[in-house]
């Protein structure tokens, strides 16, 4: 029997996947959640062999509960949904150990091979984004440039950010900088606008 989470905010759609899976000979969903937050919790109660995570969750995005998810409980493999696929989410979503990352326009069955290629310890990624993640250039911010930018997208200021982050206001201020300089970005919004397009974050 593979045990299943599902991680999805929308409640409908939730509710949908859990009784498609419902209708699977040897597919139990053992616990669903609505935010990124919960995932490991109800993970770490319910046990499940695979986490069925979309992308775009609040607080926690699902890359990041992947991540934290693959640190605190590595048997469990993660199968992302995600609406819009960018290249640079998969890029982001294989460096955090997800085993499978596909559209959440695929076919019902299709869906169910990936979570059981996923349980069989396969990988399940859509072709036509891997070939695009391939083609695309990759991120050229470095990690805390990405993440003052990230912040910043929140609409943060540059003193929050650097409290949060435990740096001085003009390191962040270099960092974001940077980050428009190598973007060839006009400002700190074009900035944002063009990582957030390539999900870089």
């Amino acid at each position: 029997m593979i045990r299943v989470l599902i991680a999805e905010d929308m409640h409908l759609l939730r509710e949908a996947l859990v009784e498609l899976l419902a209708l699977e000979d040897g597919v139990e969903v053992v616990a669903q959640v609505a935010s990124g937050a919960e995932i490991v919790p109800a993970a770490r109660r319910h046990r499940p062999d695979v986490a069925v995570v979309d992308i775009d969750l609040p607080g926690m995005d699902g890359v990041a509960a992947a991540a934290e998810l693959r640190d605190r409980l590595p048997e469990c493999r993660v199968l992302i949904l995600t609406a819009l696929s960018r290249p640079g989410q998969l890029r982001r979503a294989l460096a955090a150990g997800v085993a499978g990352f596909v559209p959440k326009d695929l076919r019902p069955a299709e869906l169910v091979a990936a979570i059981r290629t996923v349980a069989a310890g396969g990988q399940a990624v859509d072709p036509q984004l891997a070939v695009a993640a391939l083609r695309s250039p990759p991120n050229p911010l470095t990690r805390r440039e990405t993440e003052v930018l990230r912040l910043v997208a929140t609409g943060a200021e540059l003193a929050d950010v650097a409290g949060r982050m435990g740096l001085t206001y003009g390191t962040v201020r270099n960092y974001l900088t940077s980050s428009v300089a190598k973007l060839n970005a006009r400002n700190r919004i074009d900035a944002v606008r063009i990582a957030r397009e390539a999900g870089w974050f």
